[in-house]
């Protein structure tokens, strides 16, 4: 009960910062939402999109799970996660898309461990984490072959990196997302928030390669700052 009341609280400040003032910013939202950005994350309950980027309600059109992946325009490609691109691209009319990625990945450990079993080796009957992470198995299959010398932990950062422009490619194959970056009107971005060091990365089509565009803080000067509080 006591994580129940830590949520209710942190609804009465929630409650205080967008509802106390005569008109707020839920006066403007009441009618109906214009965010500027998609934002594709994940499920992972240390990566919160709206707390990592200080957004207010109505800023980003969010859409979580597992890995932060897009799977690429089929009939039976996953309805909710389509659904809701399709909504934000040709309805809200978004101007960017942002898929972001992180470290310590669970999905990506996943994807990239052997498939687990119950005792007595039977398969799980249900295994919905494999099925969906079989979307980026074409990323695990390259990164176990061209860095097979590289250590497990080399090798999952690896993944988690390319399985963010695997998601980036597989939106390219929504013909009318696709119309619309033809035509200058949307963008896509690939972030990975490396939640060890604090830092933000995003990648680079002209270096090939993910590069700081938060770097981390210096702990010694953080930790200094924090004595002199």
């Amino acid at each position: 009960m006591e994580d129940i009341e830590k949520f209710v609280r942190g609804f009465r400040r929630f409650q205080q910062q967008y509802f106390s003032e005569p008109e707020t910013l839920y006066d403007s939202l009441r009618d109906g939402q214009s965010p500027s950005t998609l934002l594709i994350g994940c499920c992972d309950s240390r990566v919160d999109p709206m707390l990592l980027t200080g957004s207010d309600p109505g800023d980003m059109f969010v859409v979580r799970n597992i890995a932060n992946l897009v799977p690429p325009c089929a009939p039976d490609a996953s309805a909710g996660v389509s659904s809701a691109i399709e909504f934000a691209v040709c309805t809200l009319e978004v101007e960017r898309v942002i898929v972001l990625g992180h470290a310590r990945c669970g999905g990506i450990r996943a994807l990239m461990a052997p498939p687990m079993e119950e005792p007595g080796g039977a398969a799980l009957e249900t295994d919905f984490v494999q099925r969906w992470m079989a979307i980026a198995e074409p990323v695990a299959q390259q990164v176990r072959r061209d860095l097979a010398h590289k250590s497990s932990d080399q090798q999952h950062t690896a993944c988690e990196q390319a399985s963010i422009l695997h998601s980036i490619d597989n939106l390219l194959t929504y013909p009318w997302l696709q119309r619309r970056v033809d035509a200058g009107k949307l963008k896509l971005h690939g972030w990975y928030f490396d939640l060890e060091s604090g830092a933000l990365m995003a990648y680079s089509g002209r270096q090939q390669r993910f590069l700081p565009l938060v770097c981390p803080l210096e702990r010694d000067h953080v930790e200094g700052r924090r004595k002199l509080a």
